[in-house]
C-alpha cells in the first residue's frame, strides 16, 4: 500500500486530470452548440456524440489494459475513495436510473399505481440501500481481502457448493441486469445514428466491450469515472433549462413544487373534459373487442384473417392508392402466427387497453400519496391497500438488493483501506444525490409541459420528434385521434418510461446539441453498469466456477485472458436477448434486485454477524432464497404460464406483491431457511472430561 506522501501526489495527478477532461468535455459542447448554430444538421451532431464518447471510453479502455491478475480483477486495490464513489455512482446510475427512472415517476406518480408499484420508491429503496451497504457488508468485505462476492462464500463457510450456488446466483442476477443495459445502449444508439434497433445494439456493444475487454477493473473504473461526468452534465443541464423556462429560476429541486399544485388542477380539467371521456369510451371499446377475441381465438383469429384478405382485395378493386394497399398487407402479415401467440398478443392488448380506458389515460393523479381512498368505496380501499404494500415491498427489495447486487460490492474491493470503503459508500451517495434529487424534479417539469403545451395542439402540427421516436419502437410513443376530434388529448398520448428523459429536450424546444449530450449521457449510464456487470459475470464463469470446480494448471495471466473471452461470448448472449425486447428497462433492472436480495444478502449477513451459520445453513438458504424468487416471478410471465401447467405455477399474486418484489419472499425463506438449518447441523460442543476423585 502506498505511504501517504505518494497517495497525496498521486491524487493531485488525477484532480488535474480530472480538471482536464471536464474542460475538455464543457468544450466540446460549446464547439458542437456553435456548429449547431452555424448550421450543421442533425443527422450529424447524433452520430458525432455517438462516436466522440465511445472513442473517449475506449482510448481509456485500450491505455488501462493489463493482464496482471490484481490489476484486471480489483484495479490494483489503490483507487482513492472519491473517484471509487465517482465509478461506483457511474456503476450505479445504471440505464434505469438515468433514462427510466424519471418516465416511471411520470407515469407513476409518487406512489405508483395498482398494477405497477413504482414512484418515489425507487429514489428511496435505491439511496437507502447505500445506508445498509455502508454498515452491514462493504467493510467487511474489504477486510477480507477479495477479489469477487463468490469468494466470500467459499472462505467464510468453505467447502464447494456455497461458491457454486453464489456464482451461479452472480450470473442469473447480472445477466437479467446487464440485458436491460444492453437494451438502453440499442435504444440510444439507434435513436442517435437512424439505424435499426438491432444494429445499434451491435454498435453501443463494441464501446462496452472495448471499456471493459482489455483491462477488466483497472480500466473500468477509470471510463466510469469519465462516464460519470457526461451523465451528471446531461441530466442537471436538461432539468435546469425547463426550470428557468416554466419558473425562472434553474434550481430545479428547489422550485418543481409550484409545478405541482398547477398540474394537479390541469389534472382536474382534464377529468371533467368531455373529449376526455370519448377518449375513455373509445379505449374501453377495444378493449372488450380484444376480451371477445379471447373467448374463441381460433375463431376469432381465423376471422382476423378473412377481413384482411378482404380489404385488400376490395382496395385492388377499387384502384386505391399503393399506399393504402400496402398497410393493408402488412396490418395482415402483422396478425398471430397461431392461436397460442393471439391468446398471448390479446391479452396483453386487452389490459393495454383496458388500463387507458381509465382516467388521466390510467396514470394516477400525480401528488397523492397513494392510489385508491381509505375512506372510500371497497374497490378504493383495496387500491389503497394494494397500492401501498407494493410501494413498500418494492422499496424493501431496491434497498436489500442493493446490499447483494455483486458489481456493486466489488467496487469496494479497489480502495486501499477498510476506512476508504466506508469513505466510498458516502461519496457514492453524494455522487448518487446530485442526480436522484433532480429525477421527481423533472417528471414534474415533463408532465406539466405535455399537459400545457401538448395536449390540445393539432394533430396536423405534431413535432418530427415523436414521429421519430415512433419509428425507433411504437411502444415508447404513439399518438392516436382515437375520437375524431383532430386535437390531441391526453388519454391519447402514450409515453413509454424509456422516453421521457431521452425526450425531454425536444420536448421542451432546447437546441438538437442537448438532445446528443442527454442521448451520451443515457449511453455512458448504460454503458457503465454493463462494463462492471459483464465483468461480474465473466470472474463469476472462469475463476469461480470454471477454475474452481476441479484443480487446473493454468497462470495467472492464462486465466485472466481466458475471463476476457467468456466476457464477449456473455456480452453477445446478452446483446441476442436484449435484441429481442423482452421487457421496459425499469422492470428488469427492479426484478435482478428481488434476485440479488434473495440469494445473497440473508446469507452473507447472517456469515458476518452470526457464528453459528453453518455450510448447509448457507447453502439451503441461498437454494431457498433465490428458487422462491424465480419461481414467484416466472409463475406470473404469460409466456410460461401458455408453455406450463397452472398447477405447477403460483396461483395468482401472494398478499397481491407484484413479481418484481418477489425478493420479499425470497429473502424471508433464505433466512428462515439459513437460521433452521444452521440451527439443526451446528457442531455439538465437545463436553469438557469430569474427573471424579476418591
Amino acid at each position: 500500500m502506498p505511504d501517504s506522501a505518494d497517495a497525496a501526489s498521486y491524487a493531485r495527478r488525477l484532480h488535474r486530470i480530472l480538471a482536464l477532461y471536464v474542460l475538455g468535455v464543457l468544450g466540446f459542447l460549446a464547439l458542437m452548440a456553435w456548429a449547431e448554430q452555424r448550421g450543421l444538421s442533425r443527422h450529424w451532431i447524433g452520430p458525432i456524440f455517438l462516436f466522440f464518447t465511445v472513442m473517449v471510453y475506449a482510448a481509456i479502455g485500450v491505455y488501462g489494459r493489463t493482464s496482471d491478475p490484481e490489476e484486471y480483477y480489483v484495479a490494483g486495490r489503490r483507487i482513492p475513495p472519491m473517484y471509487n464513489g465517482m465509478a461506483a455512482a457511474a456503476d450505479w446510475m445504471s440505464a434505469a436510473s438515468f433514462i427510466s427512472l424519471s418516465g416511471a415517476l411520470y407515469l407513476q406518480g409518487f406512489s405508483g399505481t395498482p398494477g405497477h408499484a413504482g414512484g418515489l420508491a425507487y429514489v428511496l429503496g435505491w439511496t437507502g440501500g447505500f445506508c445498509l451497504v455502508a454498515i452491514l457488508i462493504a467493510p467487511h468485505l474489504r477486510a477480507m481481502g477479495l477479489y469477487t462476492v463468490p469468494d466470500f462464500f467459499h472462505v467464510r463457510f468453505g467447502g464447494r457448493w456455497p461458491r457454486v450456488i453464489a456464482a451461479l446466483a452472480v450470473v442469473v442476477c447480472s445477466f437479467t441486469y446487464v440485458v436491460a443495459q444492453i437494451y438502453g445502449v440499442g435504444l440510444i444508439a439507434s435513436r442517435l445514428t437512424g439505424v435499426q434497433f438491432e444494429i445499434g445494439i451491435m454498435l453501443g456493444l463494441g464501446g462496452v466491450l472495448l471499456c471493459s475487454f482489455l483491462g477488466g477493473m483497472r480500466a473500468i473504473t477509470w471510463t466510469q469515472v469519465a462516464q460519470y461526468v457526461v451523465v451528471l452534465l446531461a441530466f442537471l443541464i436538461p432539468v435546469s433549462w425547463l426550470a428557468y423556462k416554466q419558473l425562472g429560476n434553474p434550481m430545479a429541486p428547489l422550485v418543481y413544487g409550484v409545478q405541482i399544485g398547477k398540474i394537479a388542477d390541469l389534472e382536474t380539467q382534464l377529468l371533467n373534459s368531455p373529449a376526455e371521456r370519448q377518449v375513455i369510451a373509445a379505449y374501453l371499446l377495444r378493449a372488450q373487442d380484444f376480451e371477445a377475441r379471447l373467448q374463441d381465438v381460433d375463431a376469432a383469429l381465423e376471422h382476423a384473417r378473412e377481413a384482411g384478405q378482404a380489404n385488400i382485395h376490395r382496395l385492388r378493386a377499387q384502384n386505391a392508392d399503393v399506399g393504402l394497399i400496402v398497410a393493408a398487407s402488412r396490418e395482415l402479415a402483422a396478425l398471430p402466427r397461431d392461436a397460442a401467440a393471439a391468446r398471448v398478443l390479446w391479452t396483453l392488448k386487452m389490459r393495454e387497453n383496458y388500463e387507458r380506458a381509465r382516467p388521466l389515460g390510467g396514470l394516477p393523479r400525480h401528488s397523492q400519496p397513494y392510489a385508491g381512498d381509505p375512506d372510500g368505496t371497497p374497490q378504493e380501499r383495496a387500491d389503497y391497500q394494494d397500492t401501498r404494500r407494493n410501494f413498500l415491498a418494492l422499496m424493501f427489495c431496491l434497498m436489500v438488493g442493493t446490499a447483494g447486487l455483486p458489481h456493486l460490492l466489488t467496487r469496494f474491493y479497489t480502495v486501499p483501506t477498510v476506512a476508504g470503503a466506508r469513505r466510498s459508500v458516502a461519496w457514492t451517495l453524494f455522487f448518487v444525490a446530485l442526480i436522484y434529487m433532480s429525477a421527481p424534479a423533472l417528471a414534474v417539469l415533463v408532465k406539466f409541459e405535455v399537459m400545457n403545451n401538448l395536449v390540445g395542439s393539432s394533430f396536423d402540427s405534431l413535432p418530427n420528434w415523436m414521429a421519430q421516436w415512433a419509428r425507433v419502437d411504437a411502444s415508447l410513443l404513439s399518438v392516436e385521434d382515437i375520437n375524431g376530434d383532430g386535437l390531441v388529448q391526453f388519454g391519447e398520448i402514450h409515453l413509454g418510461a424509456d422516453l421521457i428523459m431521452l425526450a425531454t429536450p425536444e420536448l421542451g424546444g432546447m437546441p438538437y446539441v442537448v438532445s446528443g449530450l442527454v442521448a451520451a449521457g443515457g449511453l455512458a449510464a448504460a454503458l457503465s453498469t454493463a462494463d462492471g456487470l459483464l465483468l461480474s459475470i465473466s470472474n463469476a464463469l472462469v475463476r469461480d466456477l470454471y477454475f474452481q470446480s476441479r484443480p487446473r494448471s493454468a497462470s495467472p495471466e492464462q486465466r485472466v485472458i481466458l475471463t476476457k473471452f467468456t466476457l464477449l461470448v456473455v456480452a453477445l448472449g446478452a446483446a441476442f436477448v436484449a435484441a429481442l425486447k423482452p421487457s421496459d428497462i425499469l422492470p428488469l433492472v427492479s426484478a435482478s434486485f428481488s434476485l440479488a436480495a434473495s440469494a445473497f444478502v440473508p446469507v452473507m449477513v447472517l456469515g458476518i454477524f452470526w457464528r453459528g451459520t453453518t455450510r448447509r445453513g448457507a447453502v439451503a438458504g441461498m437454494l431457498c432464497g433465490l428458487g422462491i424468487a424465480v419461481y414467484y416471478m416466472v409463475s406470473h410471465s404469460l409466456l410460461v404460464q401458455h408453455l406450463v401447467p397452472r398447477w405447477l405455477l403460483a396461483d395468482g399474486l401472494w398478499f397481491g406483491i407484484q413479481p418484481m418484489s418477489a425478493g420479499v419472499f425470497g429473502v424471508s425463506a433464505g433466512l428462515l431457511a439459513a437460521v433452521l438449518v444452521s440451527w439443526i447441523t451446528r457442531p455439538v460442543p465437545e463436553q469438557p472430561l469430569v474427573r471424579f476423585e476418591m
